[in-house]
């Protein structure tokens, strides 16, 4: 016999034996009604008794049957399961009234009917409340951690009480929090502590043996300070997701995890808000290049909650393409996802590929990204990111896209690098092609370093943590700009919305991050004492890199948007824009490697 036969004939068994403890409870109610009202033997009033016990109890139990009422699993029930019930006994006593209204079965004293109601609620509601306190008792008995709540919001009572709920190995024991009006007050039972200035000294003297952070609107820094606070400790730290991944708003045991380097860095949540008139994605056929990247496939999956009409993922490696149609499987996507492998620079695929599906928007995300690797790669480069780019962009006005976006970087500005001097060019491209294709929008978003792409320095460090270390870091005083994937991508729609052509959108990247600092956070992350248990050494500034980045040429020439964290200024072409032979240039670089890095200084003049 199936495990799922066994587990359906083990749920009908159940539902039998509520069913049958509902309709002798009620029956015991109108006993009592009775009873109460006009004596215990209920001399006068036995014919209407009799009659009462048995359509009473057999409405109401098949009202809770039709609607599902026995189907709940009262030991896991919530809040919500009881106010079900109780409006549905209300509904289906007055069903019963009805009933004998209509068709005279009893004479119902209405005392007796006040006293039935009230005690058929208070033992059915009883019956069921009653599996619950059988659980926490049991549960109680277990040997449990001891857990402090640091917030004691809205997200920090949600987990308590389900905590209290469910079958886990914590328990919860207080909460901490920053609010003076909630220290020393109960919340879900539990008292608040003290503020997270006396965090350490709290846990240390009421023995918490695990710290749960449920602020899902902290930012990074909040986050940062309170891990740094428990970091001695040596103590076990998990946390609630943010906002962001949060966005079905459910608080459980089962969102807690272990606190990683994104939330130390980064947790602000992104809200994106496109007006109706400005939603150009809703309906409209999508083009993402470099679909099966980290960037491009994050666009694909974000592109996909704005309903368009359908989607040309393009890449040039398969196996990513195909790992991207696999994730989109998984989450039942029912838009067409068009996978397409061919290299942008490629002219022929690419102008196929505009006459026959003729897309509207275009998220232009395939490129060489990686600093040190472009360095002996010049013609590549300039192959992929700028001739790419170019083809694209001529096909989109050709074909009267409505837009195009293209990914930058901040590398792009004042370049020291192949890689950022090509991304440089590729901005300058877009600005050519927009005065030669003056109806389609073209505009630029330009940002930093992303958390978990495939070219972040994470994966690295990661991998050296297991080995036992080094670590390896460039220079102790390197510096760069992180953005969480999503979010970075989400302002990437935004942006696109906000541009009518000719637009340098650059992110809001925060504050740079020291990159010796963030290698120690992510040894800590790993329960390893930097220096101590991994070393941490420094191996000197690499071909193209910079101690810093920067996000803007001249910051005069930035101005705000509608959003918060979207700046905008006009691509500037300087020389690019009035060379007549950029073409011709281009061309000869990709022909002759040995002239590209000299072309490429000619193209982009401030690269050094």
């Amino acid at each position: 016999m199936s495990s799922v036969h066994l587990f359906w004939r083990k749920l009908s068994g159940r539902r039998y034996l509520i069913a049958s403890c509902d309709f002798i409870l009620l029956a015991l109610a109108v006993y009592l009604g009775y009873a109460i009202r006009l004596g215990m033997v209920i001399p006068s009033y036995v014919h209407d008794w009799y009659n009462v016990t048995l359509a009473l109890p057999s409405v109401m139990v098949f009202i809770f049957w039709l609607f599902g009422q026995y189907s709940t699993i009262w030991i896991h029930a919530g809040t919500e399961d009881y106010v079900k019930f109780a409006w549905l006994y209300i509904i289906s006593f007055m069903a019963f009234l009805i009933v004998n209204s209509a068709f005279k079965i009893s004479v119902f004293p209405r005392t007796s009917f006040a006293i039935t109601f009230s005690a058929g609620i208070i033992l059915c509601g009883g019956l069921r409340f009653s599996w619950l306190v059988t659980k926490s008792i049991h549960v109680s008995t277990e040997k449990k951690l001891r857990a402090l709540i640091v917030g004691a919001g809205e997200a920090g009572a949600f987990l308590a009480r389900d905590l209290m709920r469910n079958a886990s190995e914590l328990t919860p024991a207080g909460f901490v929090d920053d609010d003076p009006q909630k220290i020393g007050r109960n919340i879900s039972g539990l008292k608040v502590l003290g503020n997270t200035n006396e965090l350490a000294k709290i846990v240390s003297s009421e023995n918490f043996e695990v710290v749960l952070i449920a602020i899902p609107s902290a930012n990074g820094s909040k986050i940062r300070e309170i891990y740094n606070t428990l970091a001695p400790l040596n103590i076990d730290v998990r946390i609630l997701p943010s906002l962001r991944e949060l966005a079905d708003g459910q608080v459980s045991v089962s969102r807690l995890r272990n606190v990683k380097l994104e939330d130390l860095l980064g947790r602000e949540p992104v809200r994106i808000s496109l007006a109706p008139e400005s939603n150009y994605i809703q309906g409209k056929k999508i083009l993402i290049t470099g679909a099966g990247g980290s960037i491009g496939s994050e666009i694909v999956r974000q592109v996909l909650f704005n309903k368009p009409a359908e989607i040309y993922a393009l890449g040039h490696g398969e196996q990513s393409i195909y790992l991207l149609n696999e994730s989109l499987a998984k989450i039942r996507n029912t838009i067409p996802v068009y996978p397409i492998i061919a290299d942008v620079a490629d002219s022929v695929a690419v102008e196929n590929l505009f006459k026959n599906f003729k897309p509207d928007v275009i998220f232009h995300a395939a490129a060489h990204k990686h600093v040190p690797l472009m360095e002996n790669c010049a013609r590549e480069a300039m192959r992929v990111n700028d001739i790419g780019t170019r083809t694209l962009a001529r096909c989109a006005g050709k074909y009267n896209c409505d837009r195009m976006v293209l990914i930058s970087t901040d590398k792009a500005v004042h370049p020291s690098s192949v890689m950022g001097a090509t991304k440089r060019l590729a901005e300058k491209i877009l600005e050519r092609e927009q005065k030669n294709y003056p109806e389609t929008k073209f505009m630029a978003v330009r940002f930093g370093n992303v958390l978990g792409s495939r070219g972040s320095v994470i994966p690295k460090f990661e991998e050296q943590i297991s080995s036992g270390g080094p670590v390896t870091v460039t220079h102790p005083d390197m510096k760069r700009y992180f953005m969480l994937i999503p979010e970075a991508v989400s302002l990437v729609i935004q942006a696109g919305a906000l541009g009518h052509g000719g637009e340098l959108f650059v992110l809001n990247m925060g504050e740079p991050v020291v990159i010796k600092e963030m290698a120690e956070l992510l040894i800590r992350l790993c329960g390893y004492e930097p220096y101590k248990d991994i070393d941490i050494i420094y191996t000197g500034i690499r071909p193209g890199e910079k101690l810093e980045e920067e996000l803007f040429y001249d910051e005069n020439a930035v101005r705000g948007t509608l959003h918060p964290k979207i700046f905008v200024s006009n691509i500037k072409a300087n020389q690019a824009g009035e060379i007549e032979d950029l073409n011709e240039i281009l061309e000869r670089a990709v022909n002759n490697p040995d002239e590209a890095m000299k072309l490429l200084r000619v193209l982009v003049p401030e690269y050094k």
